[in-house]
């Protein structure tokens, strides 16, 4: 038998061919791709930096009762700020802190420019307390002082006469009662014929002796009590009922006749005759 020599795995020791892997150094491309980025870095400090794009405009729309001093003066904004670090987000909230104010949009633009576009409560009356007036909207919120004479549409709001003394504390941010609003909107929106009368105008007001109060146009006509609401008793649904008995009584009377009329309820009132002027005295007939 013959026997061979057993082979040896694998077989004598194999040479490897070295495989030699590219330096991970700087390679144009990525050069390139280096000086890029650095140049854009560049590029953009120098855009926030040059005093091209400083701030210089504020332009301001919408601001009819607020005035543009109170939205400049809020906004606080310096001469030549970069417009790259305005932040406009949190200047619209505290815009909208001013209580005129409902809503604000403030956006940067070119050449310099800040526009802010202001969104304001709509104003429904005027409420007056002595020489103080304020701008009331649809939530009794007093949310700006009116001027004596309002600018344009302003004009035609209607005006409540309050002259409670607990009405003196009232400023900008006050709100006023459900129930007082409720009655205010209903009488001030009254127009002279709906009450059968001849006058000019109405007005109305309220006080801590007769409550809610409706009067002819000039002064010196008829004062007509409504009297006061609450919310359980005496609500102001009763309004509508007493504006129909104030028409008839004044039909009745004659509006020339009449001083005073007392609505007690819906379907109880009576009035208070003017006073007939005195007769003069006969002219002496003594030489």
């Amino acid at each position: 038998m013959t026997v061979r020599p057993a082979r040896r795995i694998g077989g004598p020791g194999r040479r490897t061919r070295t495989v030699r892997r590219r330096s991970a150094g700087l390679t144009p491309v990525r050069a390139g791709a280096a000086l890029g980025l650095l140049l854009s870095a560049a590029a953009i400090y120098g855009l926030a930096a040059t005093s091209a794009f400083g701030f210089s405009d504020l332009r301001i729309t919408g601001a009819t009762i607020t005035g543009e001093a109170a939205i400049r003066d809020r906004l606080g904004l310096a001469k030549g700020t970069n417009l790259f670090e305005i932040r406009t987000d949190p200047l619209a909230e505290v815009l909208t802190e001013i209580p005129a104010v409902a809503a604000a949009d403030v956006s940067v633009g070119l050449p310099g420019t800040v526009t802010v576009d202001i969104r304001e409560r709509q104003p429904i009356l005027v409420w007056r307390v002595d020489d103080r007036r304020w701008y009331v909207d649809d939530t009794g919120l007093l949310f700006a002082e009116a001027p004596s004479s309002p600018p344009g549409a302003l004009a035609g709001l209607p005006v409540i006469a309050d002259d409670r003394l607990t009405s003196r504390a009232l400023r900008v941010g006050s709100t006023l009662d459900p129930v007082d609003l409720d009655v205010a909107r209903r009488l001030a929106s009254l127009t002279p014929a709906q009450v059968g009368s001849a006058a000019a105008g109405l007005s109305a007001g309220v006080t801590d002796q007769n409550g809610f109060t409706l009067s002819s146009v000039p002064k010196g006509g008829w004062v007509a009590i409504f009297g006061f609401y609450g919310l359980s008793q005496r609500t102001p649904d009763l309004v509508p009922a007493q504006v129909v008995l104030l028409q008839q009584l004044l039909h009745q009377a004659g509006e020339a006749n009449v001083a005073t009329v007392i609505l007690a309820d819906a379907t109880d009132g009576t009035y208070i005759p003017r006073a007939s002027p005195a007769p003069s005295a006969a002219p002496s007939k003594a030489p």
